[in-house]
C-alpha cells in the first residue's frame, strides 16, 4: 500500500496509465478493474455515464471511453463563447473537447495532465495541478474532474488555482467530497486512494482551503452518493475583482497529501 506522497503519486499515474491503455484497445476506463475512481459497480456514478448522450454524441468514441470522472463540470461551469478554460487532470479529453467547443473559435480551452498524450494540439499541458504552467490571472474559468481529491498537495492545488484566475474569474469543479463527520481513517475505510475515496477533502474543508487561497463565494454541493457518507460534488467559487491577490497561506486541509 502507497503511504508516502511519492509513492501515492506514481501509484496514480500508475493506475490510471493502465486505464489509458484499455481506451487504446477500445474498452471504457471504467472496465478496467479496482482501484480507479470507478472500481467494483460504480459505473452509473463515475465515468462516461454522467454525461448526456447528446454530449457523448459530439465526441471520439476515446474521449468518451477515457472518462473516469465523478460528474459534468461542463455543464455547471457556465461557459461562454470567448473564455479561457483550464481543466485540471484532462485525462481521456472529454471536458477539453466540450469545453473547446462552448468558448468557440475565439476562445481557449487548455487540458493539464501529468501523462503525455500522443496527439499534437497545442492547448495539451504536461504538468503538475500543483504547479500549473500557466502565468497568474490567465484564466477565465478553472475546471476538473474527479481530479483533486487525488493530489498529495491540495492546498497547493487551491492556490494555483487562484493564482491562474483571471480577476472575475470562477471555478466549477466536479469533485469526490467527504460528509464532514468522517474522520480521515473513515474515508480509508470506504475506499482507496486511487478509488478516489481516501484523499476526499470533507466539504468543510474543501470551503477552508478555497477560502484561504482567496477565493470568493465558495459552495459545495453533494450531487450523488459514492460510498457512505462519500459524495459526488459540485464545487464553485469565484475570484473577485476586488479581492484578487496571490500568494496567500492556504490552511492545509486535514486530508491533503499531489497529482498530476
Amino acid at each position: 500500500m502507497a503511504t508516502s506522497a511519492d509513492e501515492v503519486r506514481e501509484e496514480v499515474r500508475r493506475r490510471y496509465a493502465e486505464s489509458a491503455r484499455t481506451v487504446t484497445e477500445g474498452s471504457s476506463g471504467c472496465g478496467w478493474g479496482s482501484g480507479s475512481c470507478c472500481e467494483g459497480d460504480e459505473a452509473t456514478k463515475f465515468g462516461e455515464a454522467l454525461y448526456d448522450a447528446e454530449q457523448r454524441g459530439e465526441l471520439p468514441d476515446a474521449a468518451a471511453l477515457g472518462s473516469l470522472g465523478c460528474g459534468n463540470p461542463t455543464a455547471v461551469a457556465d461557459l461562454v463563447e470567448g473564455e479561457t478554460v483550464l481543466d485540471l487532470g484532462s485525462g481521456g479529453g472529454i471536458d477539453v473537447l466540450l469545453s473547446a467547443k462552448r468558448v468557440g473559435s475565439t476562445g481557449l480551452a487548455f487540458g493539464l495532465d501529468c501523462r503525455r498524450s500522443g496527439r499534437q494540439e497545442r492547448d495539451l499541458l504536461k504538468g503538475m495541478i500543483e504547479q500549473i504552467p500557466l502565468p497568474a490571472d490567465s484564466v477565465d474559468v478553472v475546471i476538473s474532474n474527479c481530479v483533486i481529491n487525488l493530489s498529495t498537495d491540495k492546498a497547493a492545488v487551491l492556490n494555483e488555482i487562484a493564482r491562474v484566475l483571471k480577476p472575475g474569474g470562477r471555478v466549477g469543479v466536479s469533485d469526490v467530497v467527504a460528509e464532514d463527520r468522517l474522520t480521515d481513517d473513515e474515508r480509508g475505510e470506504r475506499g482507496s486512494y486511487v478509488g478516489c475515496i481516501a484523499g476526499a477533502l470533507s466539504k468543510g474543508e474543501y470551503e477552508q482551503g478555497l477560502e484561504a487561497a482567496g477565493l470568493e463565494e465558495v459552495t459545495v454541493t453533494f450531487t450523488h452518493e459514492v460510498a457512505d457518507g462519500m459524495h459526488g460534488a459540485i464545487v464553485k467559487a469565484t475570484k473577485t475583482r476586488a479581492t484578487a491577490r496571490h500568494g496567500l497561506p492556504v490552511i492545509q486541509p486535514a486530508s491533503s497529501a499531489g497529482c498530476c
